[in-house]
This record gives structure tokens, sequence and C-alpha cells, in this order.
């Protein structure tokens, strides 16, 4: 008999299960979840540099700026200013300003400044208990995705996917930011479209919402950047994906490219072990040449799975990019378009 595609995707899925049911698992399993303090004005914010460095010492001037206009005081971490090649400091300097910034009783929040590359370098040289004894937001993306995962993962601490401090907040960041970090509710919606006033011959086109698999869903928040999460399977670091929502978003990612990495997600058996999917932005794709599109890639390998998948949210390499909690039970509803926290990220 002849193998369609869905029964091929079923058979491989299984295979996947399988294997994935016997490999090792993370050191750490997932710990309970821990909630830092809310931002409030006049904190202190401890600014650090996990990954790479800003090009010039005025762009990082400038980001200690952007802290203080969002009213916050500000502690830069000792290596701020440091760089090595593409790295901002050595990976030992680099860990030691993170835990010395979690262990500092002056700060009360950290915002990383950009990523670039070398978050996941430093995840074996930093101190989870002490992370954990000292709960405090620590806010970033792209190559931040490795810690913000890694210590949710050892540590329970809900952790944050949203704005550097090496970029400015658009007005729909800034509201987001401080929904989710300042005042939050009992339940909040995130990444919804920017408000678009439409007129005649003039209709939203950058942030449409795409059905891929209706249905809702239910469960923790788990994600950040496709190329980064990849990267984490198979080490100590790999997150707890059982019953929960991932949120996906990349950059500079070609269509094959991101169809090798989804690939590799659904064969590790990523894919069936949760319960739906919250796709963000992939921006700057390269189109050149004969090439599938992102959303034939992301149909082609969601739709068969049967798992709920919504794509277009505003989460990822965009100027309006909201903040996305990892480790907060969260509500997706393909149909209607929403992803809802359904619990406060902060205390």
């Amino acid at each position: 008999m002849d193998m369609t595609r869905r029964d091929l995707f079923g058979a491989l899925a299984g295979v996947a299960l399988a294997t994935a049911s016997q490999g090792a698992r993370a050191a750490s399993s997932d710990a309970a979840l821990l909630r830092p303090r809310r931002l409030e004005a006049g904190m202190t914010v401890g600014l650090v540099t996990p990954a790479s460095n800003a090009a010039e010492d005025e762009d990082v001037r400038a980001a200690m700026d952007l802290v203080r206009s969002l009213g916050f005081q500000v502690k830069a971490a000792p290596g701020v200013f440091a760089r090595t090649q593409y790295l901002a400091g050595t990976d030992a300097q680099r860990a030691n300003d993170l835990n010395a910034l979690f262990a500092d009783p002056d700060v009360d929040a950290i915002f990383c400044l950009r990523g670039g590359y070398g978050s996941a370098r430093i995840l074996p040289l930093l101190d989870y208990e002490l992370i954990a004894a000292n709960p405090k937001v620590l806010l970033g993306y792209s190559d931040i995705t490795a810690l913000l995962n890694a210590i949710r993962l050892r540590t329970g601490l809900v952790t944050f996917h949203g704005p550097i401090a090496g970029q400015n907040f658009s007005p729909y960041t800034y509201e987001e930011f401080r929904r989710v970090l300042v005042a939050p509710a009992a339940t909040t919606r995130i990444g919804a479209a920017p408000l678009f006033e439409a007129r005649p011959g003039v209709v939203e086109r950058d942030n449409r919402l795409t059905p891929i698999v209706p249905g809702r869903a239910e469960g923790r928040l788990v994600g950040g950047n496709l190329t980064l999460l990849v990267h984490l399977l198979g080490t100590p670091f790999e997150p707890d994906f059982d019953d929960a929502i991932l949120f996906l978003e990349d950059v500079d990612e070609a269509p094959y490219s991101v169809d090798r990495m989804l690939t590799h997600l659904w064969l590790a058996g990523v894919f069936q072990r949760v319960a739906g999917v919250a796709l963000g932005k992939f921006t700057e794709a390269d189109y050149d040449g004969n090439t599938f599109s992102i959303e034939e890639v992301i149909r082609d390998r969601f739709e068969p799975l049967g798992v709920p998948t919504l794509k277009g949210l505003m989460i990822g390499h965009v100027e309006d990019q909201t903040v996305v909690p990892a480790g907060v039970m969260a509500g997706l509803d393909v149909e209607a378009g929403t992803l809802t926290l359904r619990e406060p990220a902060v205390r």
C-alpha cells in the first residue's frame, strides 16, 4: 500500500517520540514557578551584556539612558563595555557579571543590552542556586533565549522574552512592557497586532494573523528564538516541552533554514509534546531563488500534527514587540487570534 504524506508524518512522529523517551533527559527537571517582583518607578535595573556588545561605547551609554527613560535607576555590570572579538568579554567575565547582578541587593531587575552571540557559552558558569535565592526580572530576546530557558528550567524563575535596552521602545512595545511587568492583570492578552486605521484602498499588511491549525490550547509558555532553541536540544538545558505552548520567532533565516530547524524539532519529538504553537515573526527572510515561502514551510511542518497553531503574533525582531513570560500559564485561541496570560507573571 502506498504511504501518504500524512501517514509518513505519523510514522516518523512515532519514531521521534520513541527516540525522545529513550534519550537522556535534562540534568534538572522543570522547577516550580517562581515569580520576580513587578517593576516600579525608582527601582534599580542592572544592565548586562551576556552575549555580544554594542559596536560603540556611546551605544552602551544610550542603553543606560533608555533604562533611565523608563523611570528606573541604572547600574551597569563591570564588564558592560568589554569586548572580546564577537563576545562582550570572556565567558567568565560575562557569567560573573550576570551572577553578580542577581546577588546584588541594590539591583531589582536585569535588562540585557543586546543579543548577538554567546549566551549559551556561559550556561555552565551560572550560579543557579544564587539566582533562585534572588529572583529578579530578566529581560531580553534573540540570543538571550538560551539564558531565559536555562534559568527557567534550573530555578523555576519566570523569565521574559522581550525588548533589549539597546533599542528604543515603540509606543506599542512600551505598553506591552508595562502591562506584563509593571501593572499586570489577572489575565492579559499579549502579542496582538498594533492598532491600525484602515481606510479606502489601505489595509493591514504587515501584522496579519494567519491560522495554521484551528483549535484552543492551554499550557505554560516556553520558547523564544528558533535557532537558539534548536541548539539547546540534547543539552542539560533543554526546556521541558510537555503540554506547553511553544512560542517561536527568528530573523535573517531563509525558508529552507527555518524548514531545517523546524524539522529538527519535529524529529526530536518536540511538536508531538506541546499543547499549542504561537508563532511570532520570521523577519528578513531571504527569498532569493526558487523557494517555498515561510508560510508554506510552517504549514508543511505543523498542519499534519493537528496541534493548534497561530502565526503572526508580535513576538520577535520587530519594532512593535510584546513581552512573553516563559513559565506562565497561557491560553491560545487560534480562531480568535489571541494569546492570553492566565496569571500574572510578576508578584
